[in-house]
């Protein structure tokens, strides 16, 4: 049952409010002056407070309120409190909502207001502990998985992130071929990093290769090595990338890049381990585990011809996708602050600017952006202006992260707002019908 405190020195005043909430269902508790309120805050399980302005005979300054209210938002910032004020304390009233007040009613109220203001408040109550309590069953799962396994520094806060890690962290000890897709600049490496620390060969060779930055001419050499002369310039043999590889683990990484001469030879060995090197007939074989990684759509490219099917298939028994930055909002901060030196500071007007942008770069584009801001700032304080954003950054995250945002990401943002739907939506680049959807879909509370 939830709990209501009114702190009113008038009993009239407090029995009216028993009986109306009694009504409802909702236990009220009566304190009738500061002190006392407080002590019941402290002994009690309090869902809200309705607190009168004034408690000494006589004295309409509405100050013994204010102070009362300051030292209850202070103590306990998330207990919503609704202040009731005559006409001559509005001004002050007004001014507590400004500071966090949930509300104010004048005397004498109105029923039907006082309760759709105390079941609004009531509902957001609920969904700030079902916040609270998805934000702390993250976090034991993130501390869990970094006391379990090897994350190599990853920096993440985002659940999407704690559900690729834990993936990655999942597989790590098969040695099942990993397909890891995602934007560039995204952290597709640093999954893999981290699936070979978990991995049975972690003591291992770990062989990256990019396949789109080697020539094509020079990529089955790079691959699967030469012997001397098999090419123009080849004077001495070359040892493959597969066979510096052998017992341990190899990253391809773009290997949409992979020209289909290539993919012949690379299904070879993920089927048997057994290749030729270029200018030779001698076959060799190897154990490696192979982890790829790309940001093309390789389901098209099958359909358009220039990646083969059966390839994708070996190398897709299990895939990670590593969502964009824009789609982990969560991130962005810790990720700055990680890049950032430890003398440099972030203002808010920075913090905000680098969670509205729409990061087309990824990680790999804050990361820059945070070191050109620490050499650039005029001081310790790094400013919006140091970050060289585009200023119409905002409105580009609508197509990303705010066109589809999350019950967690939902809840948050109206507990930010205090339920200001218009708020709301600005924040999360939506239109308010598109956001009543949305809410509706989750089942959170209109009112």
């Amino acid at each position: 049952m939830n709990q209501i405190l009114v702190i009113d020195d008038n009993k009239g005043i407090a029995t009216a409010l028993e009986v109306l909430f009694s009504i409802y269902d909702i236990k009220t508790l009566h304190a009738i002056s500061p002190q006392e309120g407080l002590r019941f805050i402290q002994s009690n399980q309090i869902d809200l407070v309705v607190q009168d302005m004034n408690f000494t005979e006589d004295t309409t300054s509405g100050e013994e309120g204010c102070k009362l209210f300051k030292q209850i938002h202070s103590e306990y910032p998330d207990l919503p409190v609704i202040l009731l004020t005559a006409w001559g304390n509005l001004e002050t009233a007004v001014e507590l909502v400004r500071e966090g007040a949930s509300d104010y009613l004048t005397k004498p109220w109105d029923d039907t207001k006082l309760m759709t203001t105390v079941n609004n408040l009531m509902e957001l109550g609920q969904l700030r502990q079902q916040t609270n309590s998805m934000l702390s069953q993250k976090t034991s799962i993130a501390q869990s998985l970094s006391q379990q396994y090897d994350l190599c520094d990853t920096v993440f806060n985002s659940s999407s992130m704690l559900q690729t890690m834990t993936m990655a962290t999942q597989i790590a000890h098969s040695d099942i071929p990993v397909l890891i897709t995602g934007p560039n600049g995204c952290g597709k490496e640093k999954i893999a990093e981290t699936i070979q620390a978990n991995s049975s060969v972690k003591e291992k060779p770990f062989v990256r290769v990019n396949v789109g930055a080697l020539p094509m001419d020079l990529l089955e050499a790079e691959l699967f090595g030469a012997e001397a002369g098999a090419y123009t310039g080849a004077q001495k043999k070359r040892v493959g990338r597969f066979e510096a590889a052998d017992g341990g683990t190899l990253f391809l990484d773009e290997i949409g890049n992979l020209p289909l001469s290539g993919q012949v030879k690379l299904l070879r060995v993920l089927q048997t381990g057994e290749f030729e090197c270029l200018g030779s007939s001698e076959t060799r074989k190897v154990n490696v585990r192979v982890i790829s990684a790309t940001n093309a759509n390789l389901l098209n490219d099958i359909q358009q011809g220039t990646f083969r099917e059966d390839l994708y298939y070996r190398l897709n028994v299990i895939e990670i996708k590593v969502a964009p930055l824009a789609e982990r909002v969560d991130d962005i901060l810790p990720l700055a602050l990680y890049f950032m030196p430890q003398n440099k500071t972030l203002s808010q007007e920075a913090e905000k600017a680098l969670q509205n942008h729409s990061w087309p770069g990824n990680v790999r584009e804050l990361e820059n952006v945070i070191k050109r801001a620490s050499l650039l700032a005029s001081n310790d304080h790094i400013r919006t202006k140091d970050l060289g954003l585009p200023e119409q950054a905002a409105p580009t995250i609508e197509k990303t992260v705010s066109s589809e945002p999350d019950k967690e990401q939902l809840i948050a943002t109206l507990l930010r707002s205090r339920h200001n739907i218009s708020q709301t939506a600005r924040e999360l680049g939506l239109s308010r019908q598109s956001l009543y959807r949305r809410m509706d879909k989750f089942k959170i509370p209109r009112d």
